[in-house]
């Protein structure tokens, strides 16, 4: 039985949808130019009832590799004749078969091709739509998903399709070792093309950093919100503590990748004292605001159980003031009673205590605030990042780290939603640059003088 399988020429030369990479790979971009299929080949079936009987798509992928190999043969035939008829024209010679292997979804399978030489016989000929078979781009795809999917590599083989026992006698590369090493080149690369991208482009309001851990490594990173309210991871970097060096370090890596540092920009951050400094070493009107779930959580941290529930009552109607002068001045009160008998619990809570009334001050609506006023955005990409880091078990070094976390920082981006209240965001803009040219106050503001006043 002799079945046609049609194939456009017109979508056969149809380039790629795959992301794009820090390095184009130029060689294949060359090969997919050079396809040109046959619009129809003829292959016979007859043969694929074993196929057939282990299911739908194990018949599908036999037929498909008869497709293939009936493609191979139409172009070896274009190139050097018709096997035993001489043709003067030709390019080509035919130099026998040999072995040769195929991505097939997330595995290598085996095949066997035609190989041709040139007719002076002085080098080999490629068939195109081989080597686009070949291509192992696609291979470090799949492997990649199914990783970040947290499919081990001893468990990598299960997560295949079944595609019957011809193909599976044929597999190739889905050995433990064969798979992590795919995922190290496909992670590096993420990690390339993420410390790589241009961001002169980015119309940065706010930029979030915050730092997570694996292990006994800590990576810092930076997720950025643009004009129109859409989330950027934009970099990280490994350091062994949330210090000012590393934090600086990473904002130094933005700016030479074209961020503009110029405009004023809301920065929200959680409890550390490393941030504010580097942050106005490298940004001309950084404004600062801190996290208040990072400060309610600090002071709970020194309070014994029965008296931190009630603090953090009076901490959250204070930031619920719609008067941030007056909200702050509660605090600053809350914080004399706390002085005698909790003083850690009083010290904590004047730490940054007027950066953390920012978004009042600024005057931002109440949809696009409960967004500004955390750093819940970017705890959700950390908890991204982490979920599908759980089957690790040894993390060997800093770079392992570095690269998990780059990959998990860009699947985070495709779960990525617009922030809620973003069609505010150009008034946030408006209030920062008005906060920068008449700031509410001082660089030597004291809280005490203004609850004073």
């Amino acid at each position: 039985m002799n079945k046609n399988y049609q194939t456009t020429t017109s979508r056969a030369r149809t380039g790629r949808t795959t992301p794009k990479k820090a390095r184009p790979d130029a060689v294949r971009y060359a090969h997919e130019a050079a396809v040109t299929l046959p619009d129809a080949v003829t292959v016979a079936i007859a043969d694929l009832a074993g196929e057939l009987e282990e299911g739908l798509l194990a018949f599908a992928v036999g037929a498909g590799m008869k497709v293939v190999n009936a493609v191979l043969e139409a172009e070896a035939t274009a190139l050097a004749g018709a096997k035993g008829r001489h043709d003067p024209d030709r390019t080509a010679v035919r130099h026998g078969s040999d072995d040769g292997v195929v991505t097939l979804g997330g595995r290598r399978m085996a095949i066997r091709r035609p190989r041709l030489r040139t007719a002076d016989n002085a080098a080999e000929v490629h068939l195109p739509t081989y080597e686009l078979a070949s291509s192992t781009e696609l291979l470090g795809r799949e492997t990649l998903s199914r990783m970040m999917a947290k499919l081990s590599t001893r468990r990598y083989q299960v997560g295949l399709e079944p595609m019957g026992t011809a193909v599976t006698a044929k597999t190739r590369s889905v050995s433990k070792s064969a798979v992590s090493r795919r995922f190290v080149a496909m992670t590096e690369s993420a990690l390339a093309e993420l410390m790589a991208a241009d961001l002169s482009e980015l119309d940065l309001v706010a930029i979030m950093v915050d730092g997570v851990t694996f292990a006994q490594h800590l990576c810092v990173v930076a997720l950025g919100i643009d004009i129109d309210g859409t989330k950027h991871p934009l970099a990280l970097v490994e350091g062994d503590t949330e210090n000012a060096t590393v934090v600086k370090r990473l904002l130094v890596g933005l700016r030479d990748r074209g961020l503009d540092v110029t405009k004023p920009t809301l920065f929200v951050i959680d409890g550390s004292t490393a941030f504010p400094p580097a942050v106005k070493a490298v940004f001309d009107h950084p404004v600062i605001a801190r996290c208040e779930e990072h400060k309610i959580r600090n002071v709970r941290r020194h309070l014994p159980k029965h008296v931190a529930p009630i603090v953090e009552r009076r901490m959250r109607a204070a930031y619920r003031n719609p008067d941030p002068l007056a909200g702050q001045g509660d605090l600053e009160a809350l914080a004399k009673e706390l002085e005698r008998s909790h003083p850690g619990a009083a010290a904590s809570l004047r730490e940054g205590l007027a950066e953390t009334f920012t978004i009042s001050r600024l005057g931002v609506p109440p949809t696009l605030a409960r967004t500004l006023r955390s750093t819940n955005a970017i705890e959700s990409m950390i908890e991204i990042c982490r979920d599908h880091s759980t089957n690790v078990k040894r993390w060997r070094d800093g770079q392992m780290a570095l690269r998990w976390c780059a990959a998990g920082m860009v699947e985070a981006k495709k779960q990525f939603r617009r922030v809620n209240g973003h069609m505010h965001l150009k008034a946030l803009r408006v209030a920062l640059d008005g906060h920068v040219t008449k700031p509410v106050t001082s660089d030597s503001y004291s809280a005490k003088k203004e609850v004073a006043a």
